[in-house]
């Protein structure tokens, strides 16, 4: 006759046909906020099954309860093996585990981006590679989560990147079970538990119970209590709110009596990882109720079948009054025993289960155990910004970089958050400014080595974007020089070059050159060298000189200035020209000179004025010409000769004509 579980209080089912798999023994293990562990042995008719038809499938194992329902542990194989004979029976072990251990066995480097915990979480959790082996269930959760700006798995596996979310945001997670599905349930308070159906309360029965066999009841039961922290503070700094931040505006603390009346203790934390005073309100309150419901712990022992992690009961008859109340499971092994196939099933059902609780008054929170990655060191990344764009800046000079390692990131604007950037100087409208472009390859540091928290600190040249000077043979030149934007093709820059012999600093504006100098502007050209130094100043449009006070200029050797057009030099007061030696004029075309008041030409030796032409000169009253006591007056009327001698000599002809009557006198008059 085949064998079969029919009848049984405690059978298995799977993937493979009815009772082609026979329940043996389970041990198990649940908590809150961990997974669950179904240690499965079974027994088969059948010596070689596969164990692919097994691993990864669901698997379930349904006990009787005395009520006539039934408890159910289900889950899916991960891991399956072959381990023996009982008898004419092959042995078979099997792993189950709920569909969350899945994500152990991946692991990520990727970007969220302003969503919340939940949203993360289930966007993690029904990723289609788990081919919707996650049930999850939102429905119980109480708090309201805000969205993270930008939150980064960082190599880890999906589950301790899921784990570590919801232990920082204070929720934990249990399980339920039905005959052919399991659900991971997500609670933040008291409120998301019921109690255990048809357990709602359950007796005390001490040591002496455990021989009566139909009973179900707790015997032994152990209460603990321990000292913790009765507040917890956090603090953080928020550099769009740096004043509020440094004057304490972040620090929050959350405060409960001291549990059993003890000392009072606080845990203090930074940074709290929040920007809103609120949020870390909420943390802190989380992080407070986590260690208060550590103060108190139960451990017992029960044969109750149907009490499981998330479960509450009402504990009756125990001979302390103070803990006949209500708790809350938080973790349970079991031990169950099948009925013996070899004696036809008249061995009664085995059942041993050791658990954990708290009472009511205590939020449970489930501890931070999962580690959040730290970056080991400084990482690179590509700055990526808007399409169309070179620069995508905001009002910090913050950036957007793509990390080698984002494999969703689309190299754009969206591909990270704002990264504040380092510069060697940072003040209130002063300091240092290089913004790094799109295409550039930066160097990124981590605050703390939270891979939520990056930090430009430098750029760095690479294959595609080189040095711009070719090295090492420029290897002396130092360098600051800039690209136009957009489009390129021209640039500023600051360069030094510091070979022997050769030193050198060259500034370039691809534009215009602004120069300020508010006191004094000193430039000295060749001095303390051996040998002298020239200027050389080029300038291929207008030159505007404005100084508001004197102007000198002294050349030690020559001062030539060529003008191949105009030049006009305007003199609002006086203007003094002095030349030691000779001065020489020449004029290619004409000369004109117009002086508005009198003009005085002294000369200490002679004059000689030679005119190729006309020489005219003209005065409105009289035009004079004095030698000592001799002169030569011209009068728009007459001309006045005065001089002891007058001698008029012509060698050739001489004509004295005159219009009207004309007069010759002297003591003596002669007429050759």
């Amino acid at each position: 006759m085949p064998l079969t579980q029919a009848n049984r209080e405690v059978n298995v089912t799977s993937a493979l046909a009815d009772d082609v798999l026979l329940f043996d023994r389970m041990s198990g293990s649940e908590r809150l906020g961990q997974l669950s562990e179904f240690r499965v042995q079974l027994l088969s008719t059948k010596p070689d099954l596969k164990i692919a038809d097994v691993l990864g499938q669901p698997m379930g194992v349904h006990m009787d309860l005395p009520d006539g329902s039934v408890r159910h542990f289900h889950g899916i194989v991960t891991r399956f093996a072959s381990s023996g004979w009982y008898g004419s029976l092959s042995r078979y072990e099997a792993t189950v585990h709920p569909g969350l251990w899945l994500l152990t066995r991946a692991s990520n480097c990727r970007i969220f981006q302003d969503k919340n915990v939940i949203d993360i979480v289930k966007a993690v959790c029904q990723d289609a590679s788990y081919g919707g082996a996650i049930d999850l269930n939102v429905s119980a959760l109480s708090g309201t989560y805000d969205p993270l700006p930008y939150c980064v798995q960082y190599r880890e596996t999906d589950f301790n990147f899921v784990c570590r979310l919801l232990e920082n945001a204070g929720i934990y997670f249990y399980f339920t079970h039905t005959a052919n599905k399991h659900t991971m349930v997500l609670a933040d308070s008291y409120g998301a538990h019921q109690a255990v159906p048809g357990y709602a309360s359950v007796e005390f029965s001490g040591e002496e119970g455990r021989r009566i066999v139909d009973q179900e009841a707790v015997y032994g039961w152990a209460a603990s209590g321990m000292i913790q922290a009765s507040s917890y503070s956090l603090n953080d700094f928020d550099f769009e709110k740096a004043a509020s931040s440094t004057a304490g505006g972040l620090r929050v603390k959350s405060t409960v009596a001291a549990a059993f009346s003890q000392q009072a203790y606080e845990m203090y934390d930074y940074p709290g990882l929040y920007t809103v005073a609120a949020t870390g309100t909420a943390l802190a309150r989380g992080r407070m109720e986590g260690l208060h419901g550590q103060c108190e712990e139960i451990a017992a022992d029960t044969s109750a079948r149907g009490l499981f992690p998330g479960g509450l009961f009402k504990l009756k008859n125990h001979p302390r009054e103070d803990q006949n109340r209500e708790f809350l499971v938080t973790g349970a092994q079991y031990e169950i025993v099948g009925d013996d196939y070899a004696t036809g099933g008249d061995t009664p059902l085995d059942f041993k289960c050791v658990f954990h609780a708290i009472g009511k008054e205590h939020s449970y929170r489930a501890p931070r155990t999962a580690p959040k990655p730290v970056v080991q060191g400084p990482q690179t990344a590509m700055v990526v910004g808007k399409a169309g764009e070179e620069i995508w800046t905001d009002q910090y000079g913050r950036i957007k970089v793509q990390f080698h390692w984002d494999r969703d990131g689309k190299e754009n604007e969206l591909s990270s958050c704002w990264v504040r950037v380092q510069q060697a100087w940072a003040g209130a409208g002063w300091g240092s400014m290089f913004i790094p472009r799109i295409g550039m390859e930066v160097v990124v540091s981590f605050l703390e080595g939270d891979p939520d928290r990056p930090l430009v600190t430098g750029c760095v040249y690479n294959s595609d974007a080189m040095p711009p000077y070719p090295l090492p043979a420029e290897q002396t030149k130092s360098t600051v020089k800039s690209n136009t934007s957009k489009g390129g093709g021209g640039f500023n820059e600051i360069r030094f070059e510091d070979k022997k012999d050769s030193e050198e600093i060259f500034v370039q504006a691809e534009k215009d050159y602004n120069r300020v100098v508010k006191n004094n502007d000193t430039l000295k050209v060749g001095f303390e060298k051996k040998d002298k130094g020239d200027q050389t100043i080029a300038i291929k449009n207008d030159r505007s000189l404005d100084v508001g006070h004197d102007h000198k200029e002294h050349v030690v050797n020559d001062h030539m200035v060529t003008v191949d057009h105009d030049q006009i030099i305007t003199v609002t007061n006086d203007q003094n020209l002095k030349v030691d030696n000779n001065q020489t004029v020449k004029i290619a075309v004409d000369q004109k000179l117009d002086v508005g008041g009198n003009q005085t030409v002294a000369i200490t030796g002679d004059q000689k004025v030679t005119v190729s032409k006309t020489i005219v000169i003209e005065a409105t009253t009289s035009i004079e010409l004095k030698v000592g006591g001799t002169s030569i007056k011209m009068e728009p009327a007459k001309i006045t000769i005065k001089s002891p001698d007058v001698t008029v000599q012509a060698d050739g002809m001489a004509t004295l004509k005159a219009g009207g009557i004309m007069t010759i006198g002297g003591s003596l008059v002669k007429i050759n």
